[in-house]
């Protein structure tokens, strides 16, 4: 059973192919039914997000026939009748295929290294999959130990521990100041993107208010609504200074709008508890001064971007030993799924033979006159010793083989295993 996998991502495919390739959520069950024909495709899943479509599948054929059946179903799905998209496709086979799936579900492959949604993506399309009955033994197998190696590259690695865009660097800079995000208190001033997606990252790793200060005020509540929180006319904005634990300022205005004074009587309202001033604006709009003043850290745009560009160089260091970890399991996996398969076509033989042992045996009875239980298990535990020592020179060669997992296994697979899954 051979393992295929055609796709393309962000980084074969620009997004105007991408979207004319993804699989809406609502058709994924019918599109899974159509590409596993039982033919060429045994088993099938399809991960389809914004950066990424990829079909995954196992064949009983060469891999070349079951991706070029993968190819020609999402050129019909998708209605590319004579227009090739080969170009943007890149196809994987058998151990390749296997480190792909690895390398995706562990974020190796993600634009941003280390992602944590891409695992949750995969695990979803594999759902979908058990839920359209398109998965079987292998895609099972295989998506478990993806998963596990997900966890390990996880935990074994700093892949994912230190943050490589300026809003999750402004998290990261927040539990570094406060013990505890939970019940900390955030003002914008401003609303641009980046801050706007910087407060949400807080608020999701614990804040628990927001206030919004914008020159437009309804712009404010808009957004305050938005992230349940209140909005603040911009001209009040220094006198609430105090309230909040975090600020993060992003503004077009050509100046400072947080000078010392205001972080003067904002220290003393908080009894010199401790503050954290992100300024996101370009020019800056927090006085960088201000970080001389005890329990005010204070931090700007370029601060953000070289923490984010090291911690990247650092993520590209980890990424290395996620690679090796993956390079093991994907070999590991291959050996055990052979392995496995050695394993059934071994019991399916012996279960032939020792059926064929316990038919003479019945075909006997007769013959044998009226036995008592003890003498029945006697003549039992016999034809069972009978049974192993036929069968173990011709398993023992069968394991020893070089060509154990190839052409001689393939030969057993033919005479035994197929026949016994059909029963």
């Amino acid at each position: 059973m051979g393992i295929v996998l055609i796709g393309v991502s962000h980084k074969t495919a620009p997004v105007e192919v991408r979207e004319r390739l993804a699989f809406a959520e609502t058709r994924i069950t019918e599109a899974l039914r159509e590409m596993v024909d039982h033919r060429a495709i045994d088993e099938g899943l399809i991960v389809s997000t914004c950066n990424r479509v990829e079909l995954l599948a196992t064949t009983a054929g060469e891999p070349e026939s079951g991706i070029a059946r993968l190819s020609a179903f999402i050129h019909r799905y998708h209605g590319f009748a004579g227009e090739s998209l080969n170009g943007h496709f890149y196809h994987r086979a058998d151990l390749e295929a296997i480190k792909h799936v690895f390398r995706v579900t562990s974020s190796l492959d993600s634009m941003v290294v280390g992602e944590p949604q891409i695992l949750g993506q995969v695990k979803e399309a594999f759902h979908l999959a058990q839920e359209a009955h398109t998965v079987g033994h292998t895609l099972n197998r295989l998506m478990s130990r993806a998963f596990a190696v997900a966890k390990r590259v996880r935990n074994e690695t700093g892949i994912a521990s230190s943050a490589v865009s300026v809003s999750f660097v402004a998290v990261e800079l927040a539990r570094k100041v406060f013990e505890s995000l939970k019940g900390t208190t955030i003002m914008l001033v401003g609303a641009g993107e980046m801050a706007e997606l910087a407060a949400r990252h807080l608020i999701n790793y614990g804040a628990s208010r927001i206030l919004v200060a914008n020159r437009t005020y309804e712009h404010a509540e808009r957004l305050a609504a938005e992230m349940k929180g209140m909005a603040v006319r911009f001209e009040d904005f220094e006198r609430r200074l105090a309230e909040a634990d975090i600020v993060i300022c992003s503004t077009g205005a050509p100046n400072y709008l947080i000078r010392r004074e205001h972080a003067h009587q904002a220290l003393h309202a908080r009894r010199n508890r401790p503050v954290l001033m992100i300024d996101i604006s370009v020019p800056r709009n927090i006085d960088p001064a201000l970080s001389e003043l005890d329990n005010l850290f204070v931090f700007d745009v370029d601060d953000l971007e070289a923490v984010a560009a090291g911690n990247l160089k650092e993520r590209e260091r980890e990424a290395l030993r996620a690679e090796a970890i993956i390079e093991m399991e994907a070999e590991r996996f291959l050996a055990t799924l052979a392995e496995g398969d050695l394993n059934a076509v071994i019991g399916a033989f012996r279960r032939e033979i020792n059926d064929l042992a316990l038919a003479e045996f019945e075909r006997s009875r007769k013959r044998l006159g009226d036995l008592t239980p003890d003498q029945e298990k006697v003549i039992r535990v016999m034809l069972n010793a009978v049974v192993n020592k036929f069968t173990h020179p011709i398993l023992k060669q069968l394991r020893e083989s070089e060509e154990g997992h190839s052409a001689y296994l393939e030969a057993w697979r033919e005479m035994y295993h197929r026949d016994d899954e059909k029963r």
